[in-house]
């Protein structure tokens, strides 16, 4: 993986927790966005660990230029502010989650391979903070509502609960199905929606309004 952070003490120390697992690897260090879609398009790295605020290009500029590689590598940011308006933006730009930068190395470690499996992942601590602050009163993204009409009625539902920050066992153990019934399910969904992972999902499911910044499901949207 790729690690981003214009502070060099930093990169090493997260390069460091990365390495001493016997599963990752760290393929390069940058300090700054133009750094990091170089060596992202020399190395092609299954992750990006990307920091926001850098001299330069920002990550979030290179965040949008690095998720659209060929390669497509997955990428996570880390911010120090949870209700920094760029983690939103890089999310939006195509990052498949991000962390804290305080959050527990055994947390980082969790968060980079669940990334790298193709999931997401949202500090859970400021999600509902974070989306409800810069989603409210967002604008419907075009074909969206003619995608929502058609979701089966238990992908709606899948949907609304991966909003709520569910994980596919809690959301089978809540639905009364198999782990793989609703991965098949969020496959759906996701396809029909044009979303690259479930952090998208929650998104749109903010922006939309399907799901209300304190959590609260919205009762009057009965799309299917």
């Amino acid at each position: 993986m790729l690690v981003v952070d214009d502070q060099a003490v930093v990169r090493a120390g997260f390069a460091a927790i990365i390495d001493a697992e016997p599963d990752l690897a760290v393929v390069g260090e940058a300090g700054d966005g133009s750094a990091a879609l170089r060596l992202a398009e020399q190395t092609a790295p299954d992750v990006v660990l990307m920091d926001i605020r850098m001299p330069g290009m920002d990550g979030l500029t290179a965040t949008r230029l690095i998720a659209d590689l060929d390669s497509r590598p997955r990428i996570l940011v880390l911010s120090t502010f949870d209700l920094d308006a760029y983690v939103y933006e890089a999310l939006r730009a195509g990052a498949s989650g991000f962390l804290l930068k305080d959050c527990r190395p055994d947390d980082l470690l969790t968060a980079i391979r669940v990334v790298a499996a193709g999931e997401g992942v949202l500090a859970p601590a400021v999600t509902r903070r974070l989306i409800g602050t810069f989603a409210r009163g967002a604008p419907v993204p075009p074909g969206v509502s003619g995608a929502l009409e058609r979701l089966t009625s238990r992908e709606h539902e899948v949907l609304l609960l991966i909003a709520s920050g569910l994980t596919n066992a809690e959301i089978g153990e809540r639905l009364g199905v198999t782990v793989g019934t609703v991965k098949s399910h969020v496959n759906a969904l996701l396809a029909k929606l044009e979303l690259r992972d479930r952090v998208q999902a929650t998104i749109l499911a903010y922006e939309i309004g399907l799901v209300r910044p304190r959590g609260t499901v919205d009762s009057t949207s009965d799309a299917r």
